[in-house]
Order: structure tokens, then C-alpha cells, then sequence
């Protein structure tokens, strides 16, 4: 098994805004300004589904390589739903993550639909983000 280890910190700016140094790349997240933010960067779940997105397209070029499929783009579609008053502590019934994510992928290769499919299944099960959305990690968080 090769474990590959990535670590991200990160720093409360002004207002809602969080700097991250990730990668060697700094990538602000922030709230709307109607949300009491500056509006610097996509909300933290902006990012998540955006971060899914990203990983697919990624994971897709390797698998298409890897198959020999003439991948010549991928189109993504997704949504994401959560409840926004558990977020803000008015209620406790629901959970603060994800309760669905919708994904549409437009494959531009030269295959047919079930081809397509099972080729999007091989890239959704290689996929570190999608692994963690679907099946949820351990996270131990400790004071510093």
C-alpha cells in the first residue's frame, strides 16, 4: 500500500474570510456579503463540490490513459444539498453534511452510453473525494 500524506493549513482572516496554504497554492474560502463575508472565495461547500469535480476530471485523464480511451473532455454538473439551520445551530434533527449530491458528467470519447457509464463508475470508485462523500472518514480533531 503507498500512503502519500497532504496536509493543508489555514488562518482566520478579516471577517468570514479562512486563508489556506495548500499544495504550495493559498486559496481563500469565504461567505456572501449578505452573509456577513467579503465574497474572496467560494464557500467552504462551493469548494467541496467543486473539489469533486476537480478530482473526477483528474482521475478521469488517468483512467482514460490507462484504458486507452481518446478522451477529449468532461462536462460536470453537480449539486448539493444540506441544511443551512443546522449550520447555524437553529436545529439539531438533520446533519450538517451533504443529505444528497447530484452529479451529471457529459463524456466527449467515443463510446457508447453503457461504455460511458462504466467508465464514469471506474473513475467515481478511484476518486479520493468521492470516496470520502461516500463512505466518510475519520477526522480527530484535538485542541492545539
Amino acid at each position: 500500500m503507498a500512503v502519500k500524506t497532504i496536509t493543508a493549513t489555514a488562518s482566520m482572516t478579516a471577517g468570514m474570510t479562512v486563508e489556506v496554504q495548500a499544495g504550495g497554492h493559498t486559496i481563500y474560502m469565504d461567505q456572501p456579503k449578505n452573509a456577513g463575508g467579503a465574497d474572496k472565495g467560494p464557500t467552504p461547500p462551493d469548494f467541496l463540490i467543486g473539489a469533486l469535480a476537480g478530482c473526477l476530471g483528474t482521475i478521469g485523464r488517468i483512467v482514460a490513459h490507462q484504458q486507452k480511451i481518446a478522451l477529449r473532455g468532461m462536462q460536470f454538473e453537480i449539486e448539493a444539498d444540506f441544511d443551512t439551520d443546522r449550520l447555524m445551530g437553529k436545529a439539531t434533527e438533520n446533519r450538517a453534511g451533504f443529505s444528497e449530491v447530484r452529479l451529471k458528467v457529459d463524456i466527449d470519447a467515443d463510446l457508447s452510453q453503457e461504455q460511458k457509464q462504466t467508465f464514469l463508475e471506474e473513475i467515481e470508485r478511484r476518486c479520493p473525494i468521492a470516496d470520502n462523500l461516500i463512505n466518510g472518514t475519520m477526522i480527530k480533531a484535538v485542541v492545539a
